[in-house]
């Protein structure tokens, strides 16, 4: 007996680790063959003319309002103050952890001292939510505070250029083709793959970083290739390509070397190889040794990133071709940002959330099922033998629990990635108990199906035909509740892939 049960449950393990291998696609990314040359290890950018250094102005900001097709949004203009005319202007655009006109105040400054005047727009927030965003309209509106910021006193129209950083670093290169007079483009982390391989890139990259097990790395094309439930995010396969083949302003493109969530070697490869479609090979790239995604270091601006902004904007055109071309500290980037497989049908938008619910379900419906039928006798009557019930109730609590903490441990590894941390017994522990749970569930499972026997009702109930159908309701409910969820678990990792 003690060996068949320890067989049937190494075989139930190993079956939900096959299903979970083959039921989504894999995670193999391809290794990024392709390299650019760092020149020099310094950041700034020299020209033959004199350009005015950061600090050499006093500053002022007004805020005024702009009217959108629809919308009013505040905008914050930052001015030098005793500036001679015809100075050159730059538009921020926010990137998706951004929103405010007061936001980039530091980059506004800098630049306002060295005689940039700088207009920096509230993002319009009733076109803009986590399942529905356009970017080629937020362009457009963009392109309103532009036409605000060209027409200001002071302000060259024929040198007003836009600053994009990390999602804006997408709207930027719209809104340059929709409007060829903008002067130049900043774009500033820019993921230049489209959103859904942006974030796989991301996640792969977080999860390397976090030390995790193998296993979960699958959860990475079937998290971010599913559809959403009730359908909405179709801006995550925006494609900024065709826009960037437009292209023919100048680029300065900036990065920080510890920024795990961008491709910081295949984008400026990407965006030069696109802009060269039109014949455009005005491209800057500086690198930031230990600068974040926002360009920061230990919480502060890196040191160089004010006076490269300032420097480039006033320097050109020569600082548009100006050598070296690439600089900075020395990027890494292993794997490549590409597309993400769709799961199937079964693990894809709406199924998402109704195989969790149709298990859930289950699990509840037994029970309750149990309860009512004992209401018109008013007694909770037994409907199933004393060990099939509590080996009942323990295969439904038991796949809960791996549920519950596969997700607390999911939190968890995100928790320390998304704050750039390791820890090896949490990460490690945590997916050896995981796991451990998964195996404790299928054995609860195997070992409630061994003793109940379902297959032989009459030992179900104790002579009252309508209490052992109960009884046969309640324990059918509650173990596919149980595999469904244990399905599920499989799907995401929990169980030792096979294949």
């Amino acid at each position: 007996m003690k060996v068949r049960f320890v067989l049937a449950v190494l075989g139930t393990i190993l079956l939900l680790g096959l299903i979970g291998s083959i039921a989504g696609p894999r995670w193999q990314p391809e290794p990024l063959t392709e390299s650019l040359t760092v020149e020099s290890p310094d950041v700034g950018v020299v020209v033959d003319r004199q350009t005015a250094p950061v600090g050499t102005y006093e500053t002022t900001s007004t805020d005024l309002e702009v009217e959108l097709d629809g919308a009013t949004v505040t905008a914050r203009l930052t001015v030098p103050v005793g500036a001679p005319d015809g100075q050159p202007g730059m538009l921020f655009m926010h990137g998706a952890g951004t929103g405010s006109h007061t936001n980039f105040a530091e980059q506004a400054q800098a630049l306002a001292s060295a005689g940039v005047h700088v207009l920096v727009p509230a993002k319009r927030m009733d076109t803009y939510t986590t399942t529905s965003r356009d970017y080629v309209a937020m362009a457009r509106d963009y392109l309103v505070s532009w036409e605000l910021l060209a027409s200001s006193p002071g302000v060259d129209p024929g040198a007003v250029g836009v600053y994009g950083e990390s999602e804006g670093a997408w709207i930027a290169p719209v809104a340059a083709v929709l409007e060829p007079r903008v002067a130049f483009v900043v774009l500033v982390s820019a993921p230049v793959v489209p959103p859904r391989e942006q974030a796989a890139f991301a996640m792969d990259s977080y999860l390397r970083n976090t030390h995790v097990p193998w296993p979960v790395f699958r959860a990475i094309p079937r998290a971010t290739g599913a559809s959403v439930p009730g359908g909405g995010m179709e801006y995550v396969d925006f494609d900024v390509t065709p826009w960037q083949r437009q292209l023919r302003q100048p680029v300065l493109m900036v990065y920080g070397t510890h920024d795990a969530s961008m491709p910081i070697v295949q984008g400026p490869i990407q965006l030069m190889n696109d802009i060269a479609e039109v014949g455009n090979d005005r491209c800057t790239v500086r690198y930031f040794a230990d600068a974040n995604h926002g360009i920061r270091v230990d919480g502060d601006l890196a040191p160089g990133f004010r006076e490269l902004l300032a420097d480039w904007t006033l320097g050109l055109p020569e600082s548009a071709t100006a050598s070296p071309r690439v600089a900075g500290a020395t990027p890494e980037q292993t794997y490549r940002a590409e597309p993400v497989d769709s799961p199937r049908w079964y693990a894809n938008g709406d199924m998402l959330v109704w195989s969790i619910v149709g298990s859930a379900l289950l699990l509840v419906g037994g029970p309750l099922l149990w309860v009512l039928t004992a209401l018109p006798r008013r007694r909770v009557g037994r409907r199933l033998p004393a060990p099939v019930a509590r080996h009942t109730a323990a295969t439904g609590i038991a796949a809960v629990a791996v549920i519950v903490l596969f997700v607390a441990y999911c939190a968890q590894v995100a928790d320390l990635a998304l704050n750039y941390r390791t820890d090896d017994v949490v990460v490690l522990g945590g997916w050896i108990a995981v796991q451990a749970a998964g195996a404790f569930a299928a054995a609860v499972l195997v070992h409630s199906v061994m003793v109940a026997k379902p297959f032989h009702p009459g030992r179900w109930s104790s002579g009252d035909e309508r209490a052992g159908l109960a009884g046969r309701l309640l324990w059918w409910a509650t173990h596919a509740g149980a595999l469904g969820l244990l399905l599920i678990a499989a799907y995401w990792g929990v169980y030792p892939p096979v294949l």
